[in-house]
């Protein structure tokens, strides 16, 4: 036997919340939601690998795609198990009934400590790439999000998102237009990327209402294991979501 973990045991490792309906897991960076142009076999059939195992399951596996996060992006991800819990997740998105506040590390501090931004967006499909507006143009759709500082060192500032809405690249894109590129996404104006190719943005938690025992969940991502992530995740801790600030040098952190 071989010293390498298996994937239903890397998977248990990754999971937040499972019941019969729904299963949410802390994504990694490198896991990707639908297939590309790698070849890489996307999360949800992995999990299907690990719900087979786990429960000798006979003939082919559920596993519905309720949402999405872009591959160098990394926590909350839900998965629903059941075909009526994905049409019901899939209302509570449309709808904008659940929570989804997510951390970003950036290198640049906003000139507001918060904001409300409220922009236009319109993607460039061969650039794989969004572009932000102030004013509505052809092709165009209205983006909001709500942002706070919750911790700074010497090179790095720690922003909680609050996404308003679900566009593509939404917060990588609006924060780079108020000259705020997450740290790593150099698609969006980071100086260099990141060493394990992530960029620093994290779907820290999701809060609603569960589509089929109607009970209020709220499910909440561990941060990567990395050491500027860890001191973020330490002093937000220590100080309550208090900003606060802290003396730490990462200048080699990139």
């Amino acid at each position: 036997m071989s010293g390498f973990p298996t994937i239903p045991e890397v998977i248990e490792k990754q999971i937040l919340y499972e019941d019969n309906h729904l299963i949410i897991l802390n994504k990694l960076s490198s896991q990707i939601i639908q297939g590309d142009k790698t070849g890489d076999i996307p999360l949800g059939e992995l999990i299907k690998v690990y719900l087979k195992e786990k429960y000798n399951k006979q003939g082919d596996v559920y596993i519905g795609v309720v949402h999405r996060l872009d591959r160098p992006v990394s926590g909350c991800i839900i998965y629903a198990k059941t075909e009526k819990a994905n049409k019901r997740m899939s209302r509570i998105f449309s709808k904008r009934e659940i929570t989804k506040i997510y951390w970003a590390i950036v290198r640049n501090k906003p000139e507001k400590d918060s904001d409300h931004l409220i922009n236009f967006l319109r993607k460039n499909e061969q650039q794989n790439k969004t572009y932000v507006f102030d004013k509505e143009i052809e092709g165009s759709y209205k983006a909001e999000l709500k942002y706070r500082t919750l911790a700074s060192s010497n090179n790095y500032h720690l922003l909680e998102v609050e996404l308003l809405t679900g566009k593509h690249h939404q917060i990588r894109a609006q924060l780079s237009a108020i000259g705020c590129p997450i740290k790593g996404d150099v698609k969006y104006g980071a100086l260099r990327p990141n060493k394990n190719i992530s960029i620093s943005l994290h779907a820290r938690s999701i809060s609603f209402i569960h589509p089929v025992s109607k009970e209020p969940l709220k499910i909440i991502a561990p941060v990567p294991d990395e050491t500027l992530w860890h001191h973020f995740e330490k002093l937000v801790s220590e100080n309550d979501t208090e900003k606060k600030s802290v003396d730490i040098d990462f200048e080699e952190e990139d």
